[in-house]
């Protein structure tokens, strides 16, 4: 999607908000980071991998290769653009969430990492440590804080 494209899809979310939602858009098929620097060296009239080698170097730690927009649980509901849906939350229990960030804040100001991460997953279950140190602790928490 151009920088044209998304500032438009902006623009006609900001007209059709009410007030309160979170706007999803289609931003159209993924792009390779590899085809998009190969692109941009022929641009440049440039040759890849002759006049410019591009080196893959892996995920750094913490580095994910995409990102979920949408948990399982989670949807969107249409607008009237075909590219622009409406993030539906979900629910809380606001005493037992109340509870687990005053954890979560807790263990932050004591500087305990570990309890840290995992109240943070606590909460955000679907969140996953790829390529780190904490993955460790992924898939340990059911979605406790759920309500439906």
């Amino acid at each position: 999607m151009t920088i044209p494209e998304a500032c438009r899809l902006i623009l006609q979310a900001n007209a059709m908000g009410k007030g309160g939602e979170i706007f999803v858009f289609d931003m159209g098929e993924q792009v390779k980071i590899v085809d998009l620097a190969e692109k941009m060296i022929r641009l440049a009239g440039l040759s890849p991998l002759k006049d410019i080698r591009i080196v893959f170097t892996g995920l750094r730690p913490g580095e994910k290769l995409y990102e979920e927009l949408l948990t399982d649980d989670e949807q969107t509901l249409e607008t009237a653009h075909k590219r622009i849906r409406i993030f539906q939350t979900r629910k809380y229990e606001i005493s037992s969430l109340k509870n687990s960030l005053e954890t979560l804040v807790s263990h932050a100001e004591s500087l305990r990492m570990e309890d840290t991460i995992r109240s943070m997953k606590q909460l955000i279950p679907e969140y996953k440590s790829n390529n780190s140190p904490y993955q460790k602790y992924d898939y340990l928490h059911s979605k406790k804080l759920l309500t439906i």
